[in-house]
């Protein structure tokens, strides 16, 4: 399978690293004009040089937001007015005891993970049914099933991502846009990779043998009894902004290694 997207823009919320900057790439790779996204200016234009790197002749730049806001996405949408493929990849994740979360820290947990992607899909999604044709893909995750008794809020916003997914891919039937959620399960991103650092220094193993002991014990009924590469599930999220898609959507993609246990 040959997937070209040259003519098309992509635009990757988060996407100065992990998943999101994968993503980018793996879009770049396919042709896309790729506009890359965060919070300060060195990690975009750091994240334009990674994308270019990597696909050498790529079209990228960057827009430098805090998407967490109302604020920050109108100024996306302000230097970037149209496009023809939005992946909502900007998520916020930290383990916290349901009795210690405050009311500011579950209002944050929504505007990141949830608002963000509601408001840029509120303003992409005319001009895509305009022309017929767009993707739209949420980055949920297998927390939104199997809820973290230790990240309530978390799950909590990702269970709310498949809600829009479902509901936006309904709202525009038969316009040639799909809307979408990619659901990935243990993945060794930076944020992983900062987390498991103590254990690698303690037990000189590799970061992928400690990952791969982390998710045995905390998600045991994973299949691939390992940690997944940003680029396993930033590969899902090309194919369901692909041409070859048309028919996926309303779907929840799983990239989870078997971690949720049904069928």
């Amino acid at each position: 399978m040959q997937i070209d997207l040259t003519g098309k823009t992509a635009i990757v919320t988060g996407s100065t690293k992990g998943i999101g900057l994968a993503s980018a790439k793996g879009l770049a790779q396919a042709g896309a004009t790729v506009i890359v996204n965060g919070r300060t200016r060195a990690a975009v234009d750091a994240a334009v040089v990674a994308v270019t790197d990597a696909v050498p002749g790529a079209s990228v730049s960057g827009v430098e937001a805090d998407l967490g806001t109302a604020k920050g996405c109108a100024a996306l949408v302000e230097a970037v007015p149209r496009c023809d493929i939005l992946v909502n990849n900007l998520g916020i994740f930290g383990p916290h005891d349901f009795f210690d979360i405050s009311d500011d820290e579950w209002t944050r947990f929504f505007e990141v993970n949830v608002m963000s992607g509601v408001r840029l899909a509120r303003a992409y999604l005319p001009g895509m049914e305009a022309t017929g044709w767009g993707r739209v893909v949420f980055l949920s995750s297998e927390s939104a099933l199997n809820i973290p008794a230790d990240m309530i809020h978390y799950g909590f916003t990702k269970t709310a991502l498949l809600s829009v997914a479902r509901g936006l891919a309904k709202r525009m039937a038969g316009t040639g846009v799909t809307v979408n959620s990619v659901l990935p399960g243990p993945t060794l991103s930076e944020g992983v990779a900062d987390m498991l650092k103590s254990e690698v220094d303690k037990t000189g193993q590799s970061l992928e043998e400690v990952a791969a002991g982390f998710v045995m014990a905390h998600r045991p009924s994973s299949i691939i009894q390992r940690a997944a590469t940003v680029e396993e599930v930033a590969n899902m999220i090309v194919y369901a902004c692909s041409t070859q898609a048309s028919a996926t959507t309303g779907a929840a993609l799983r990239v989870d290694g078997g971690v949720v246990d049904s069928l």
